[in-house]
Formats: structure tokens, C-alpha cells, sequence
């Protein structure tokens, strides 16, 4: 059951918050031994907060239309009373002082926190593993990877181990596992969720939903909005309305298709599922014309950006501590620290230029579509796939990153299953602060897919 549907029966009776908790409960428990989607499943939590979800609804008094829904947290975010591991042996066990803001405003509307999901060590890559929970699993083929690295929330969202998902997205990761476990990801325009304490990874890393439904992304979405004056970087936090925009049709529609990615090279049968999805929204009545992205080497771009946070992030780390990292974001943050403050400003104005491109593009057209990913999903474990000649993961998402260099909200859906039986992820990008527009479209397309 999604949200509204849930609302709409903890308000007659039919079903109670508790009764919703423990059968999301069970079903985390039941799944986590094979597919590794949880750190943590806090069930005398889940089911006290589930009680007080339950006197209210009995009081005609809840607290949101989303009070009592079954959530899930990443293990990057702060959470009062549960440590946040950020998926590393270096972190300590101590438990959160306070929420992180995100947190705060799903615990004000009443949500229900069933536990924390796996990362990557500190959500370094776009795969799921770490040395401190192992490896985690696609409930569509556990031999192959999520995706990452909020890879722990989408196979809850994929199996019904929660109804709304708390991810993070730097490069890509809530898109590119919502594209590989076949769910609803959205990446909100920059500054819509607040996030604190800020991410090392600086103002590319989003904060956004992870559902099984257009309509629980934009209801979560709504619910953990909000500015908070902890976030310097979210600016005023006045964006666009997140209302529901009645009446959206995509006929008539001015709709750019970007169907090659920043690197790497499309795998033929991901473009041709694709373009089966693109010529459904043509039939839809939408104008849809080719587009390539403004000019720039986005993936050397992105790395003077991603490296050097993790070089930050690393140095944050007691030195006789750095052994047990990740090899690969020890490598990543050497490459970062080998970049000059001056070529790090220079990248920040070569971003400022393409994000301000972006921004005319998205002003001549009411949407961007593309893959999520270049690729289906692979072997679990690995950061690239066997035999690709990539060196790091940066490579073959070259449809995400550069929608965080330039801020823009993008929802993914899912568009159809691969020969193998591996979900394919349609993304959908609008202007900045068009959140609703966005999900308007996605809700629409996601009736044509499903239809």
C-alpha cells in the first residue's frame, strides 16, 4: 500500500499504523540475510512510534497525511539515538544527538522510522558495499549489484520493506538504484531538502525520495522540504510550491531527448527500451526533439569535484585509521588532493558556465528525458563492470552527474525489463525549483508505462 492509500485506511480503521509497522518489520527481517538491505531494523522503535501513530489517527488528530507510514533512513544522515556509521569500520558507534534536518521533518509528520539502509564507505561510489556491512543485493537477480550508493534503499523499496526511503544523491545515487532495482527515484532540485552536517562532497550531494510510486515520492518529497538554518548552502530555501499540478498533460509539450551520456558508451538494448518509452511520450501528444548537453568535459569536471571531497573526506580520518578504507576512495581522494586550489576554483567557474547552460536549455524546453544508466545492473561487488576498461565508476554514469553539477531536479522511473529480466530506468529532468512539474510528468509517464 502506498501512502494516501495507508492514510486513508489508519482514518477508517481498516488498517492500523502498528499493524503496517510490523508487516514492513517482518518483511525487512525476512529479506536481509539474502539481499543485506539494512544495518539496522529497530523494531521496539518502530512499533513504540507506531502505537503513538495509531492514539492519533484514533484521535482524528494525526500529525501529517503521511503520519504512521513505514520509513527507511540511509546510514549517512543523522538520526537522534541511532549511530550513523556512514557504511565505515573508521566511524564510532556512539549514537546521534539530534536529527539531521531531512530527519526532523519526516519525524515532525509522523513517519515511522523501521532502520537505517546500507552505503558504501561514506557513499563514495554508485555500487553497495562496505567492509563494515558487506555486500549488498538486487532482489531482481542477487548476483548482481543495486547500485549505489543508496543501494540499501532501493532494495527495500523494491522487496516492500518500507513505503518511503530516505536517500542521498552525489553523482547519481538515488537515480542510478532506483534505475537498477526498478523503483521511483527523485533527485530534488539543490536546496529544496536541507542537509546537515554538510556533505564533504560540497553542493553536488542531494538529499531526496526513494519509493515504489510517482505519487509516495512527491508525498515524502512535501514532507521533508523545509529550510533549515543549519544549511548555509540551501540559500533562502524558497522554491516553487510542491502542490500537485491539476490538469498536467504532457500533449503539446516541449520535450529535449539526451540520448548519449557525458562518458562511457549506451548498451544497445538499454537505448532501444528506451526509445520505445521516448516514442510513447511522442504518442502522448509531447514534442520531443534530439539534444545534446552544453558543451564541457563534464566527467573531468565532475572529478574536480567529487575527487577532492573525498580527498576532504579522507582527511578527516585518523591516519592509522586509513588502512581499513575502501581502496578505492583511498585512491579517489589521491587523485583529488592532486588537484590545485587553483584548478578546483577554475573548475567551479567552468561549473557555474555549464550550469548556467543548463538553465537556458531548460527554459526552451519543459523537459529533459534520458536512461538513468548507460547499463543494466551488474555483478555484485564489483565498481565496474568485468571488461569494461573503466577505472572508476564516474565512467559508466554519465547520465547522473551532471544533473548534480547543475542542480536540476530528476526523477527516475522505471521503463521496462532488460532480455535478462533487469529493470531499465527512464529519467525525466526539469529546471531548477520545477520539483512538481517533474513529478507531474513522471506520474503521467509511469501510467503509460505501467498501462
Amino acid at each position: 500500500m502506498g501512502a494516501a492509500d495507508l492514510a486513508a485506511a489508519f482514518r477508517s480503521g481498516a488498517v492500523s499504523p502498528v499493524e503496517a509497522a510490523e508487516a514492513v518489520l517482518d518483511r525487512a527481517e525476512a529479506i536481509n540475510p539474502e539481499l543485506n538491505a539494512f544495518t539496522l531494523i529497530d523494531r521496539a522503535g518502530a512499533l513504540a512510534a507506531a502505537a503513538a501513530s495509531e492514539r492519533r489517527w484514533k484521535d482524528g488528530a494525526p500529525l501529517s497525511d503521511v503520519d504512521g507510514v513505514p520509513t527507511t533512513l540511509k546510514d549517512i544522515v543523522w538520526v537522534e539515538g541511532w549511530s550513523v556509521r556512514y557504511g565505515s569500520t573508521t566511524t564510532s558507534n556512539a549514537p546521534c544527538q539530534a536529527d539531521a534536518p531531512s530527519v526532523a521533518l519526516l519525524r515532525k509528520a509522523g513517519a515511522v522510522f523501521i532502520g537505517q539502509t546500507t552505503t558504501p564507505e561514506f557513499g563514495w561510489k554508485a555500487i553497495t558495499d562496505s567492509a563494515l556491512f558487506g555486500v549488498t543485493r538486487n532482489p531482481w537477480n542477487p548476483e548482481k549489484t543495486p547500485g549505489g550508493s543508496s543501494g540499501g534503499a532501493a532494495v527495500a523499496a523494491a522487496v516492500g520493506a518500507g513505503v518511503f526511503h530516505l536517500g542521498t544523491d552525489g553523482g547519481g545515487s538515488i537515480r542510478i538504484p532506483a534505475s537498477f532495482t526498478g523503483i521511483v527515484g527523485h533527485k530534488p532540485t539543490f536546496g529544496r531538502v536541507a542537509a546537515y552536517p554538510a556533505s564533504p562532497f560540497g553542493t553536488v550531494a542531494h538529499i531526496g525520495p526513494m519509493t515504489r510510486s510517482t505519487a509516495d515520492a512527491a508525498a515524502m518529497l512535501k514532507a521533508m522540504s523545509g529550510r533549515d538554518l543549519r544549511d548555509w548552502a540551501q540559500g533562502e530555501g524558497v522554491l516553487t510550491p510542491l502542490d500537485d499540478e491539476a490538469g498536467f498533460s504532457l500533449a503539446g509539450k516541449r520535450v529535449g531527448y539526451w540520448s548519449q551520456p557525458a562518458s562511457g558508451t549506451v548498451d544497445p538494448e538499454i537505448a532501444r527500451i528506451v526509445e520505445a518509452g521516448v516514442a510513447r511520450l511522442a504518442a502522448a501528444g509531447a514534442i520531443v526533439e534530439p539534444v545534446t548537453l552544453p558543451a564541457e568535459n563534464l566527467l573531468d569536471l565532475f572529478h574536480h569535484h567529487w575527487f577532492t571531497g573525498a580527498a576532504a573526506r579522507v582527511a578527516g580520518i585518523a591516519e592509522q585509521a586509513r588502512a581499513a578504507v575502501d581502496l578505492g576512495l583511498l585512491e579517489t581522494a589521491r587523485a583529488g588532493s592532486a588537484f590545485t586550489s587553483t584548478q578546483l576554483v577554475q573548475a567551479q567557474i567552468r561549473r557555474g558556465e555549464f550550469g548556467a547552460a543548463m538553465d537556458k536549455m531548460l527554459g526552451e524546453f519543459d523537459f529533459l528525458v534520458s536512461p538513468a544508466t548507460a547499463l543494466p545492473a551488474f555483478d555484485a561487488g564489483l565498481e565496474l563492470p568485468k571488461d569494461s576498461g573503466f577505472k572508476r565508476w564516474t565512467e559508466w554514469a554519465g547520465f547522473s552527474y551532471p544533473i548534480n553539477l547543475s542542480q536540476q531536479p530528476a526523477c527516475v522511473i522505471p521503463c521496462g525489463l532488460t532480455a535478462a529480466g533487469l529493470p531499465v530506468g527512464f529519467q525525466i529532468v526539469g529546471a531548477r525549483g520545477a520539483d512538481a512539474r517533474v513529478l507531474s510528468a513522471a506520474a503521467s509517464l509511469e501510467a503509460i508505462f505501467t498501462g
